[in-house]
């Protein structure tokens, strides 16, 4: 079937909740000491978790790509940085979203987590993003339904209704709101704000519900779609109130501290890893995206000389390509820091990395000439039998949308299409 849009009327798993006011469910974060009492039974399974990581200035892709299909390739220079997780990681070619020419060169972030085609250009709506899909069914278990992470301030996120979902640049910010205890009139303040809001909901329903009468067919339809959105913000308003009077949890870390520097631009990426990283290792969220953009300037890093964005147009140059790879190499770098913390965390009888989902590339196969065929893409951890490199035709690609429906059944919705998918998966890459 396809999943343009889930209601809200959603069922949580089959964990030990609390009853808030009005009924409203919330579950218990999956506590150390429960978890070797639910390791003896099989009662429960650690939670699935699911983040997509966006290079959104591309990677040099034959750096990236293996000459050979399977497990026995020749490690590529970036694949070498993350060799350490071989067996828990998938590289796959030949993947793209159709119809991606957009209003410019870079307009394929829009739809990255998307598929939506034609970006930025006449007519053009976006629709619901592979992580809000995935946050409609978990995100009510968690004090955060979702984050949206960027180091520039856009964001992957969209709505049902094709709305750019802000982001957050500051992990100092979300370390705060995650784990520093709030005070007692911060409390109050915030419960405040939240019944304001209900208060709005409840007067725009009242209104909406009174216009409905009067409109056309079309109208109404449109009206439809707008107050599904409502509800789940009213949802989301409820189950927000409860959460403000839940203890937070203690990260037993010292708290982050924004790097203040934007020319440091993998220290940065290593902050925000971090903050993923502790975000799951609470339960603090389930669902993250992290947008990692470029810049038009030189970067903090040793050996380069040239603005980032000018590097990315290298026109087949060595000299450029060689800056470049210094840069790409480190993002690496950093993500194998991720890769590392979340596999250095136990949980239940696996680790941090076992029970998570991981999209890491970028919306650009050719950065060079803004080409959004043959996508870079690493799939790693949890949830799937990996094969090494998943080599597929790099002329003429098959839908990455094909991807998303994997993530999807991963993370236990029952779907077997998105967007502009073809098949119920992507062929290759099985769910363990």
């Amino acid at each position: 079937m396809k999943v343009p849009y889930v209601s809200s009327n959603r069922c949580l798993s089959r964990r030990h909740v609390l009853r808030g006011a009005g009924g409203v469910a919330l579950s218990l974060p999956l506590l150390e000491a429960m978890q070797p009492v639910f390791g003896k039974t099989g009662a429960v399974k650690a939670p699935r978790r699911f983040v997509a990581i966006c290079g959104t200035l591309g990677f040099y892709t034959p750096y990236l790509f293996p000459n050979q299909a399977g497990k026995d390739y020749v490690l590529t220079p970036y694949l070498e940085k993350i060799k350490n997780h071989r067996d828990k990681f998938t590289v796959c070619s030949g993947l793209s979203h159709p119809q991606q020419q957009g209003n410019d060169g870079h307009a394929s972030e829009l739809t990255w987590l998307t598929s939506a085609q034609r970006p930025g250009l006449a007519g053009f709506r976006n629709s619901i993003s592979i992580d809000q899909l995935i946050a409609q069914k978990v995100g009510l278990e968690t004090r955060f339904p979702y984050l949206a992470l960027s180091t520039a301030g856009r964001s992957m996120s969209w709505t049902a209704n094709g709305v750019e979902i802000p982001s957050e640049t500051s992990p100092e910010k979300i370390f705060k709101a995650m784990f520093v205890k709030s005070t007692a009139s911060e409390m109050k303040n915030e419960t405040k704000k939240l019944q304001r809001g209900r208060s709005i909901m409840d007067t725009v329903m009242s209104d909406a519900k009174k216009l409905d009468a009067k409109l056309g067919v079309r109208d109404q339809q449109k009206l439809e779609e707008y107050l599904a959105a409502v509800r789940d913000l009213e949802l989301q308003l409820e189950q927000s109130t409860n959460w403000v009077l839940q203890p937070k949890p203690d990260p037993k870390v010292p708290p982050i501290k924004d790097e203040p520097d934007r020319l440091k631009a993998i220290e940065r990426q290593k902050l925000i890893y971090e903050l993923i990283t502790l975000a799951f290792k609470t339960d603090s969220t389930r669902t993250v995206t992290f947008q990692i953009s470029g810049m038009n300037n030189v970067p903090a890093i040793e050996g380069v000389q040239t603005d980032w964005h000018n590097l990315s147009h290298h026109g087949k140059d060595p000299a450029k390509i060689a800056e470049l790879k210094i840069i790409e190499a480190a993002e690496f770098e950093a993500f194998n820091t991720f890769l590392d913390g979340l596999a250095m965390m136990k949980e239940q009888d696996q680790t941090l990395l076992d029970h998570t989902s991981i999209l890491y590339g970028s919306n650009l196969g050719n950065a060079s000439a803004h080409d959004w065929h043959n996508v870079p893409i690493v799939v790693a951890g949890g949830g799937f039998r990996h094969v090494g490199h998943l080599a597929g035709n790099t002329e003429q690609n098959t839908p990455l949308a094909n991807l998303f429906v994997s993530f999807a059944q991963q993370m236990g919705l029952e779907v077997d299409s998105f967007g502009s998918s073809t098949q119920a998966g992507l062929k290759g890459l099985e769910l363990v």
